[in-house]
């Protein structure tokens, strides 16, 4: 990851930036159509093989996150994970949330299980 996609990852998580529909572009992939999915994630789920929105309806955030780790070699940040619930939810007809929606939901879910968040 580069040092500005890490500053924009960073300062979008700390400020709750999500990506409203006037801020979205088109382009050849349906991904950037779901509230907070911009380019930088967009192009992070491209690297796994997910190109369209139908791809991610019924996935498990947490096996995604995980793959987008080992993709980049490195953890990535929590909120990257609130954002794939967010994704997979919309894919799964779900309504558009903003991603801080669930982070509670996220630290419950890896708290209150032997689940865990593995980066290697």
């Amino acid at each position: 990851m580069s040092e500005t996609d890490k500053t924009t990852a960073s300062e979008a998580c700390s400020h709750g930036i999500m990506n409203p529909p006037e801020h979205r572009t088109t382009g050849p992939s349906d991904l950037e159509s779901l509230v907070n999915v911009g380019p930088a994630v967009a192009r992070r789920l491209e690297r796994i093989g997910i190109t369209r929105t139908s791809q991610l309806a019924g996935r498990d955030p947490v096996a995604l996150f995980e793959l987008m780790c080992a993709a980049d070699g490195h953890s990535q940040d929590p909120c990257l994970l609130d954002t794939l619930m967010s994704a997979i939810e919309q894919a799964d007809g779900g309504p558009a949330r903003p991603w801080w929606h669930y982070s509670e939901k996220r630290k419950r879910l890896l708290s209150s299980s032997t689940r865990s968040i593995s980066t290697s």
